[in-house]
Order: C-alpha cells, then sequence, then structure tokens
C-alpha cells in the first residue's frame, strides 16, 4: 500500500501537467493578472534590448509587450520547474521501492520524464489554441537534468562527510 501511495506522487503530477496541456491558452493567459498586479513599466529598460527567436516568433519587449514578453518566461520557467518536480518524484519513487543502483534511478527517472515531455507536447496538439514544440521537450528535459544534477550533487557531498 505504501508503494502505491508513493508511485502515485509522481502519476498524480503527470496529471497535473496533463490537465495544463488539455487547458486551451486563451484560459491561462497570464497578461490581464500581470498588468493588474504588477507595474512592469519598472523593469522594462532592463530588458528592452532582449531580443531572440523561439519557435519562430521574435521574443522582444518591442514585438510582445512587457506583459508577453515576463509571460513569456514564466510559461518557460514553469516547464522546467514542472519537469525538475516530476523527476524528483520519479526519483524518490525508484528510490522507496526498488532496489535499483543510485546511477540507473536517476537514468530511469530522467528518460521517463523527458518521454513524459515528449508526450505531453504531443498531447497539445490536440488542444485548442496549443502548439506542440520541440524546444518545449528541450526546456523539459533541461529541467529534468537540473534535477538529477541537484540529486546527485547532494548525494555526493553527503558521502563526502
Amino acid at each position: 500500500m505504501k508503494q502505491l501511495f508513493i508511485w502515485s506522487m509522481p502519476v498524480i503530477w503527470m496529471g497535473i501537467i496533463f490537465s495544463f496541456s488539455a487547458t486551451p491558452y486563451e484560459r491561462q493567459d497570464l497578461k490581464p493578472a500581470l498588468s493588474e498586479r504588477f507595474d512592469l513599466a519598472v523593469i522594462e529598460p532592463f530588458v528592452d534590448n532582449i531580443t531572440f527567436t523561439y519557435h519562430n516568433s521574435v521574443i522582444s519587449v518591442a514585438s510582445l509587450g512587457i506583459e508577453s514578453f515576463v509571460e513569456f518566461f514564466i510559461r518557460k520557467g514553469a516547464h522546467v520547474f514542472v519537469f525538475f518536480t516530476l523527476t524528483l518524484l520519479f526519483i524518490y519513487a525508484f528510490k522507496k521501492t526498488t532496489n535499483l543502483d543510485r546511477h540507473l534511478i536517476y537514468l530511469f527517472s530522467y528518460l521517463l520524464s523527458v518521454i513524459y515531455a515528449g508526450f505531453d507536447e504531443w498531447h497539445q496538439s490536440l488542444t485548442p489554441n496549443r502548439t506542440p514544440y520541440i524546444g518545449d521537450v528541450f526546456l523539459d528535459s533541461l529541467g529534468s537534468l537540473l534535477a538529477v544534477i541537484t540529486i546527485a550533487t547532494f548525494a555526493f557531498l553527503r558521502k563526502r562527510r
């Protein structure tokens, strides 16, 4: 029963990711909340010169406006965060329910998270006004890799003591 509970944590987290992917963009639009709660004009001079292309779109304050520019970074940061968390949950589940070597735990946790990231982007293709993009899978993979590096670093430091 305890193992079922432990494995339910990454499964529930995947369900949360799934529900966000199933939500049309209009229902996730952060710009109104950003403009109501924050004076983003304060940061505009610091980010005004940042310009790059992502998914064939120019990302800059000039092309998007400050609210959309900030929202872009919040959304992309969310990709990293949710897959960082998913990987941590997989690592925890494997550690508590298997006798696998920690390197295999890290590998399997990373691979499961990246596979789910690919599934998540495909799932977005079925959602109105959402588009899948391989760049987002790379961001998700980065979040997973950061989780593995973080846990491996803590394990290394704990071993050195």
